[in-house]
C-alpha cells in the first residue's frame, strides 16, 4: 500500500522514526479494512512524493500498533497527525483530499 516515500512504522519504531525526527513527521494511522483509509492513501503518497527531503511520512498500522494510536488519542480512522520536534502540533480526522489536508495541517 505504500510508496518508496512512506516508512511504515510500529509501536517499537516510532519513537525513534517520529519524534526523535529531524524533519516535520506526517503520520498516517489508518487499517487495512478501512475504506476511507484507502480513499486518503493517494493524498498521503503524493504528499510524500512532493515533499520529499523536506517532510517525512509515515503510516501506522492501528491494529499492529494500538498503544501509539491510543497514547495519541486515536479514536477514528483515518486520522492524519503532524509532528514538529517531537510534538503533536496539527491533526486531521477523516478522509480529506490533499489540498484540504495541506491547508488543515499548515503544510
Amino acid at each position: 500500500m505504500s510508496g518508496n516515500d512512506i516508512i511504515e512504522v510500529t509501536d517499537a519504531d516510532f519513537d525513534t522514526e517520529v519524534l526523535q525526527s529531524d524533519l516535520p513527521v506526517l503520520v498516517d494511522f489508518w487499517a487495512e479494512w478501512c475504506a476511507p483509509c484507502r480513499m486518503v492513501a493517494p493524498a498521503i503518497e503524493e504528499l510524500a512524493r512532493e515533499r520529499r527531503g523536506e517532510l517525512k511520512v509515515v503510516k501506522l498500522n492501528v491494529d499492529a500498533g494500538g498503544a501509539t494510536a491510543a497514547r495519541y488519542g486515536v479514536m477514528s480512522i483515518p486520522t492524519v497527525i503532524l509532528f514538529r520536534d517531537g510534538e503533536a502540533v496539527a491533526r486531521v480526522v477523516g478522509a480529506l483530499p490533499k489540498e484540504s489536508l495541506v491547508q488543515e495541517l499548515g503544510l
